[in-house]
C-alpha cells in the first residue's frame, strides 16, 4: 500500500491536534481519513468542499438561535440589550464581519494558493491557540482588505 502525500499531511494534522489537545482537528482528520480509507472521498469530498462552509455556518447559526427558540431570549431581553453599549459594539462587529466576509468569499473562489495559506493559518490557530475553525471566510475577507490597503500604499510610492 502506498501512502499518499495527502495521507501524510492528514497524519501530521492529527498529531498537531493531539499535541494541541484540539478535538475538532482530530475528529475532522478521522472523518476525512475514514472517507479516504473506504474510498468514499471521490463522492463525498466534492460535496463537502462545495457545501461544507454553508452547512457549517448553518449549524453554528442554529446553535446561536437556540436560546430564542427555547424562549430564553425574547423581545424583553432584546429591548434590554440595546440599552447596553456592549450590544451596540456586538451589532457593529457582526455587521463588520459579514461585510468583510463578502469579499473573502470571492477571494477564496478566485485564488487557490491564497486559500491554502488561509487554511494553514486557520489550522495553526486552531491547534496552537485553541482557535475555532470558522476563520477562513473572515480571514479571507481581512486578507482581501489588507491586500487592497497594501496595494493602495504601494501605488503611492
Amino acid at each position: 500500500m502506498v501512502i499518499s502525500q495527502s495521507t501524510i499531511f492528514l497524519l501530521i494534522l492529527f498529531l498537531l491536534g493531539l499535541i494541541g489537545k484540539n478535538q475538532s482537528i482530530m475528529i475532522a482528520v478521522y472523518v476525512l481519513a475514514g472517507l479516504k480509507l473506504f474510498k468514499l472521498d471521490e463522492k463525498v469530498f466534492p460535496f463537502f468542499e462545495s457545501k461544507g462552509m454553508s452547512i457549517g455556518v448553518t449549524i453554528i447559526t442554529i446553535s446561536v438561535l437556540i436560546p430564542i427558540a427555547t424562549g430564553e431570549i425574547g423581545f424583553k431581553e432584546l429591548a434590554e440589550s440595546v440599552k447596553s453599549y456592549y450590544a451596540w459594539i456586538c451589532l457593529g462587529a457582526g455587521m463588520f464581519v459579514a461585510f468583510v466576509a463578502r469579499d473573502g468569499l470571492s477571494l477564496l473562489a478566485s485564488d487557490p494558493q491564497l486559500t491554502t495559506a488561509l487554511i494553514i493559518g486557520t489550522i495553526l490557530a486552531v491547534v496552537f491557540f485553541n482557535g475555532v475553525a470558522v476563520g477562513p471566510l473572515i480571514g479571507a475577507g481581512i486578507a482581501y482588505m489588507a491586500m487592497k490597503l497594501v496595494d493602495s500604499i504601494v501605488k503611492l510610492f
